[in-house]
């Protein structure tokens, strides 16, 4: 049985949007067709970040720390860090060495009874501005050594764009559950449709819920119990 030997199937913003009406029940026939389906993308979007962890959206960043600064903005497209550590003498073969750090709520920074104490970092907590998050770091970084701060943080999803043509910032396994979420929110827009959004809602969790479950970190967990005290 021949079969087609390759495997790049994918859908640019076109067919994602036309595949999404279809199942509405719908066409998309006018450019505002096009254009409300891409605001109703660029929310789910943004509500995929709240759901959680998305492990294709994870990505490494480095910032360089100055003695005296414990607050540092970082860039808008960075929603939060998962890991962090601070590492010294970044470079060097023979000196590096990383430790990490723990991450605190802003309740527990406040019960720190020195909050000018220098020294290397131990422990970060995260400011949430509307526009951007700050890491703040505790001990206040002092010049000991040469610090660099290391982190793993979730990225913003890219807007889907208004060219027809683009692909979506969504891995390919993500995109039965974009195509069902898009679906159920251009249902609940359009009177029309109504009576199939309860159905398309219950898909597009379904199809979530498989690709969620496929994007979970897939290493073992161990767990040593501990002594008391």
């Amino acid at each position: 049985m021949a079969t087609s030997g390759t495997y790049n199937f994918n859908l640019d913003l076109s067919d994602v949007v036309e595949e999404a009406f279809e199942r509405a029940g719908l066409e998309a026939r006018t450019g505002y067709d096009y254009r409300t389906a891409r605001r109703s993308l660029d929310l789910m979007f943004l509500e995929w970040q709240n759901r959680g962890l998305n492990l294709w959206t994870i990505q490494e960043g480095t910032q360089a720390l100055t003695a005296g600064t414990s607050r540092y903005v970082l860039s808008s497209d960075e929603l939060d860090i998962v890991e962090a550590f601070v590492r010294i003498n970044s470079g060097d073969t023979s000196t590096q060495a990383d430790q990490m750090l723990t991450r605190i709520s802003i309740s527990q920074y406040a019960h720190l009874t020195n909050k000018l104490e220098t020294s290397k970092p131990l422990q970060y907590w995260i400011e949430r501005d509307p526009s951007a998050i700050s890491v703040n770091l505790w001990p206040v970084p002092d010049d000991a050594e040469t610090y660099s701060l290391i982190y793993y943080y979730m990225q913003r999803i890219e807007d889907s764009g208004s060219v027809a043509s683009n692909n979506t910032d969504v891995p390919i396994r993500f995109l039965p559950c974009m195509i069902a979420g898009l679906a159920y929110y251009i249902s609940i827009k359009r009177p029309e449709s109504l009576e199939r959004a309860p159905l398309l809602k219950q898909m597009y969790e379904e199809q979530w819920n498989l690709a969620a479950d496929a994007d979970r970190e897939k290493a073992s967990l161990y767990m040593i119990p501990g002594g008391y005290s």
